[in-house]
């Protein structure tokens, strides 16, 4: 079993400082921003060390690990996790596509 390298494309790490900066402003504390970080890198740990167990999408060769209310979206590769996006499902799906392609 290969553990791949977890790499954030820009848009995913732009992503996921503005939801951890907008979760620190709206509740004037950092609590559930460590707490959404805390869980995205359980998800990640277990992403790197079995990848195709998340669901398939629409997107090719795109894979989701769904965690409530947010979403990691990656690809596989040889030697890597690529992060693709890091999304909030409350928003508008059509979105998504914009931030995958």
């Amino acid at each position: 079993m290969v553990k791949r390298k977890i790499v954030w494309t820009e848009t995913a790490a732009k992503q996921r400082r503005e939801i951890l900066r907008y979760w620190t402003e709206r509740n004037k504390s950092i609590t559930y921003a460590e707490k959404l970080i805390e869980i995205t890198a359980k998800h990640l740990k277990v992403i790197s060390k079995n990848p195709e167990a998340f669901k398939e999408t629409e997107f090719d060769e795109v894979r989701e690990s769904a965690m409530g209310h947010f979403s990691i979206y990656y690809k596989i590769t040889s030697d890597q996790i690529i992060v693709m996006a890091f999304w909030d499902n409350r928003q508008d799906p059509k979105k998504l596509l914009k931030a995958i392609s």
